[in-house]
């Protein structure tokens, strides 16, 4: 039986349980900090970079803009200098350079390229001037700007003047940076209190709904609800998860109540189901205390019928034999007729005592060659007289059963079926098997007289015959005989015909021993 169980919520206890601490150390409040904070780090870290990264450029800019107007005030101021080769006036003009501590040294080189006057801020920056001068340009080299300025006057180009400055990017750099961390931090502390303040707005119901869910998680009582503090998206989740809860409570009671009915059907079906077994057991026990009953029953009364058959048909023939000549032609016919009808019983009565031998016969199952049994049967039966069929005998897969049973379903299969073909003028009896996953079919078909397919359920009954004894003899229970074999090694029986055209008879045996007796 189904039964409906409501979910348990004793896992998700122990889930939640176990997750606790996580949502703990990581909870949601905690979590938008986290987000404000780290939204505001990387907004201001990257304003920082861009403005230090404008800063250098214009601290470059600036630093090239001053170092090429000293060089132009130097190269107008050394025109004449050097227009007179007096590298003393020159010298003179450089010396300006000392009002610039940035400037660490100075040269003027003339139309020849030759190092015309120099300046040096000290001694150690006295060397190092190139021996040659390069084109107008800039570069920074070794921690210092060095320029390089034409001096022109008249669209002529008296000399070079070079100039090597400080370059303080990395001490720049450090102030810049300083400033930014003491701003950064004090950014940092102010997102930190907005974000704070912007979290409990946010967190407050969350938590309420989470406290409420826990509970109802712990305890099972779905009557709880969230409380509502703001009609927004908040609120509108509040009265979400409460429409949920009382959906979830309305279906467990009707789960509940469910299991119940359910419960009480069970058990009731159980005492049902124990009843029927209990009453088939016995109508079971009666089935086969009446079968037994009805096959003693069968056997005695065939046993007894045989001695007063036999008398009849002991002194008939005697009968005959002694007093023949005292009977006239009608007196010997009609005992002709005693006699017949006397072996006629004998026969019947055989057939009786085969068919309840039968149901007390154990079945003993092994391999048995259906082709060696058809040929060995058919051979025996053609022998035994009468027409001559045709027999044409195809593939017949071997079976699991008794040997001897099987042999007498053949048997009778081919005697019948030799009999109802035996006025054709070539009778015609044709044999084979087809197969599936789960057994074997057999038939034997003929060209005989064949029956009428309404009657056909008759055919495997005790004494059913569909002709006339006069056209066709015998006792009606071959069939049945076939029929109770076959049905105890778990098999089936069936025939199919028409009126003068012949019929075929099929039974079925499984393709493995399935204990069936």
């Amino acid at each position: 039986m189904f039964r409906i169980r409501a979910v348990s919520a004793e896992p998700l206890a122990r889930a939640a349980a176990n997750r606790a601490p996580a949502e703990e150390r990581l909870s949601i409040r905690r979590r938008i900090v986290l987000v404000v904070m780290a939204t505001a780090g990387v907004a201001l870290m990257a304003a920082c970079v861009a403005l230090l990264l404008l800063d250098l450029r214009s601290y470059h800019a600036a630093l090239v803009a001053d170092a090429e107007t000293q060089a132009q005030i130097v190269g107008r101021a050394s025109v004449a200098a050097l227009g007179f080769d007096d590298p003393m006036a020159a010298t003179e003009n450089l010396s300006l350079l000392k009002t610039r501590p940035g400037i660490s040294a100075g040269a003027l080189y003339n139309t020849k390229g030759v190092l015309f006057a120099t300046y040096a801020r000290s001694p150690a920056s006295a060397t190092g001037f190139p021996p040659l001068p390069e084109a107008d340009g800039n570069r920074v080299q070794d921690g210092e700007l060095v320029l390089w300025k034409r001096v022109v006057s008249d669209g002529e180009i008296l000399g070079t003047v070079y100039l090597r400055a400080d370059y303080g990017a990395l001490s720049h750099v450090a102030s810049y940076a300083l400033v930014a961390v003491v701003v950064l931090a004090g950014a940092m502390l102010l997102a930190l209190a907005v974000s704070a303040w912007l979290q409990r707005s946010i967190s407050a119901p969350l938590m309420a709904v989470r406290d409420v869910a826990r509970q109802v998680v712990e305890t099972r009582d779905f009557s709880l609800r969230a409380p509502k503090e703001r009609d927004d998206e908040l609120g509108y989740l509040a009265d979400a998860f409460n429409d949920m809860l009382a959906e979830i409570e309305r279906r467990t009671s009707a789960l509940e109540q469910s299991n119940r009915t359910l419960e009480q059907a069970e058990e009731a079906l159980s005492r049902l189901n124990a009843e029927l077994e209990e009453r088939v057991g016995q109508r079971t026990q009666q089935l086969e205390a009446a079968n037994k009953e009805l096959e003693s029953f069968s056997y005695s009364v065939s046993h007894d019928l045989r001695a007063p058959v036999r008398a009849i048909a002991g002194f008939s023939k005697m009968l005959a034999e002694s007093h023949a000549a005292h009977l006239d032609a009608e007196g010997q016919r009609k005992l002709g007729i005693v006699r017949s009808e006397a072996a006629r019983m004998g026969a019947l009565i055989d057939d009786l005592l085969a068919f309840s031998r039968l149901g007390r016969q154990s079945v003993q199952k092994a391999a048995v060659d259906m082709e060696e049994l058809v040929r060995i049967n058919f051979e025996a039966l053609r022998s035994s007289g009468g027409a001559e069929p045709e027999l044409h005998l195809g593939m017949l897969p071997k079976a699991i059963g008794d040997r001897s049973l099987l042999a007498q379903v053949w048997i009778n299969l081919l005697s019948n079926a030799m009999k109802f073909s035996s006025k054709r003028e070539h009778p015609r009896i044709e044999v084979s098997a087809i197969s599936d996953d789960r057994e074997y079919t057999y038939f034997v078909r003929d060209n005989g007289a064949g029956f009428d397919p309404k009657y056909g359920q008759k055919l495997f009954g005790v004494f059913q015959r569909l002709h006339h004894a006069e056209d066709f003899p015998g006792t009606g229970v071959g069939l049945a005989l076939v029929h109770r074999i076959v049905t105890r090694h778990g098999g089936r029986v069936w025939a199919e015909g028409e009126p003068d055209k012949g019929a075929t008879f099929y039974f079925t045996l499984p393709k493995e021993a399935d204990g069936t007796v």
